[in-house]
């Protein structure tokens, strides 16, 4: 194989990659999006029982001490699975990166085919300016795992803050409680995004 037949064959290797790479990240977006979807309509579904027993002291208590364990559960196991699939999403925004600058370098020449997938000084950008994001720690900010995070360090905090009430703590104390645990319930989930994907990109 000459050297003109090794670079049409890469070539061809390469498109056919970023075509599966392209696939692989739908795949991951779309189950995002469904497992979000499922998780949000339990807790809607919750918060609409929650409304027909609002009325009846005797049964709000059982009712948010069955449903709430079972929110915060659901809800943990629906974010290491986004966590997963936002590692997945941007392993393969930077694969598909690498291969779009090397298509800039090798073919585009003096056009600016490919152009944003390189800097002024010809480095790869990175992978999340491929949507509009600016690299850095702060991204995953706007994941769908970061907004179940989220969710779930509401549903933590009210928990506590029940908790708390029904253990005689007046509401000046309870509702600081949970406030408290409720941010650091979230700071636990982002820490774990960000060592998660640290992890895999090294």
């Amino acid at each position: 194989m000459n050297d003109s037949e090794r670079e049409q064959a890469l070539l061809t290797a390469l498109t056919t990659e970023h075509f599966a790479l392209e696939t692989a990240r739908s795949g991951t977006i779309a189950e995002s999006t469904g497992r979000a979807t499922i998780y949000l309509s339990v807790l809607s579904a919750a918060l609409i029982g929650l409304g027909f027993v609002a009325s009846n002291d005797k049964l709000v208590r059982p009712y948010l001490g069955a449903v709430l364990p079972i929110l915060v559960v659901i809800g943990l196991l629906t974010f290491l699975r986004l966590v997963e699939t936002t590692v997945e999403n941007s392993l393969d925004l930077w694969r598909i990166q690498r291969i779009r600058a090397y298509y800039h370098h090798r073919f585009a020449g003096q056009h600016d085919f490919f152009a944003d997938a390189v800097t002024d000084e010809g480095t790869m950008r990175s992978a999340w300016s491929l949507v509009g994001i600016e690299r850095g720690r702060w991204e995953f900010l706007l994941t769908t795992a970061a907004l179940v995070g989220a969710v779930n360090a509401l549903l933590v905090g009210l928990g506590v803050a029940l908790l708390a009430g029904l253990a005689g703590v007046g509401h000046t104390l309870a509702i600081p409680a949970g406030v408290v645990v409720a941010l650091a319930a979230f700071a636990a989930q982002f820490l774990y995004i960000l060592r998660t994907a640290a992890a895999e990109r090294n």
